[in-house]
């Protein structure tokens, strides 16, 4: 299996950034397709955007698109969340995801086609 740790939250003002890194280890990191997803008090768990195994293709949802941007270092088995224009409602604890593909173009993004996550960091926007 593989072991996922997020980091890079905090607390930002409206209007500013952040970039999240989510660090895997313990398998064959470009073999896993991978995502990022939030959960704000009191709400469900959220698609935020998905990647790729080789980092060509990505998916974003449409409260996100525009703003945060999906990337990864295959040789650093690292994913990133680069999140400009942070918004209040962005607030959130930010999980990372991942799941074995054979498809190397296959990106998902609902939570329960991923097999692996991390802690989750905590984002705070305030207004």
């Amino acid at each position: 299996q593989v072991q996922l740790v997020e980091s890079g939250g905090g607390l930002v003002q409206a209007g500013g950034s952040l970039r999240l890194s989510c660090a895997a280890s313990g398998r064959t990191f470009d073999n896993y397709a991978m995502g990022w997803f939030r959960q704000a008090p009191g709400k469900e768990r959220e698609f935020v955007a998905a990647i790729s195994r080789s980092g060509g293709n990505t998916y974003y949802a449409d409260s996100v698109k525009g703003r945060f941007t999906i990337s990864r270092d295959n040789a650093k088995n690292t994913m990133y969340l680069q999140m400009n224009s942070l918004k209040a409602e962005d607030t959130a604890v930010y999980y990372c995801a991942g799941t074995f593909t054979y498809g190397s173009r296959s990106y998902f993004y609902t939570s329960s086609q991923y097999a692996y996550w991390g802690q989750g960091t905590q984002v705070t926007v305030s207004s």
